[in-house]
């Protein structure tokens, strides 16, 4: 729906300056249209916000660390559970463990397997669940902070916009997306604050 708002909005807009007869025949509706002569539009770049608002950047390299040190800790417990099982089929192969002794080790080998999958599964849904946590805030922050440039700048329409978004074209001279960056990095202190 956030997609959708600034082209209902656009296309509100040009249907109130449609001609005055579909304005007769809906005398009953009471819709407040603007007209499109000296509307302020401006965009800026979602992929361009992404690589320069120092914020987001701070995130993003949190959330690789996080998914990193995931990495690392299920390799170690892997490496954990291989080299039990290595070492007990040796000793199985060596008859050096006896019946009983054998189905302890493959008891305990089952243990560490599920161990290892426990992990997995626990923290990818954690990790994931922290992502999604986190790029929500930021773009809750990024639209609070969007409305208070666009007011500072008199902007009536600030869109946000996408490789392969709604938008096919939009021209060049309504980008705002370097002053937009520059204005949140200036107010990145009072975003974390308000994000703590």
């Amino acid at each position: 729906m956030n997609k959708l708002l600034p082209i209902l909005i656009v296309i509100s807009l040009l249907m109130g300056c449609s001609s005055k007869e579909s304005k007769k025949n809906n005398s009953s509706a009471k819709v407040s249209v603007q007209p499109i002569d000296g509307l302020k539009i401006a965009f800026y770049s979602n992929d361009s916000l992404k690589k320069h608002f120092e914020y987001f950047k701070k995130e993003e390299a949190s959330i690789e660390k996080m998914k990193s040190q995931f990495e690392t800790k299920l390799k170690q417990l892997n490496s954990e559970y291989e080299a039990y099982v290595v070492k007990k089929d040796q000793e199985a192969r060596a008859g050096l463990l006896s019946q009983n002794e054998m189905i302890k080790a493959q008891e305990k080998a089952q243990q560490l397997q599920q161990r290892v999958l426990s992990f997995q599964q626990n923290e990818s849904v954690r990790i994931e669940s922290e992502t999604l946590k986190s790029l929500e805030a930021i773009n809750k922050k990024v639209t609070e902070w969007g409305k208070i440039f666009s007011e500072e700048n008199n902007i009536d329409l600030l869109l946000a916009y996408d490789q392969g978004g709604q938008f096919n074209y939009i021209n060049p001279n309504l980008d705002v997306t370097e002053a937009f960056v520059i204005f949140l990095n200036d107010n990145q202190k009072k975003i974390e604050k308000e994000l703590k």
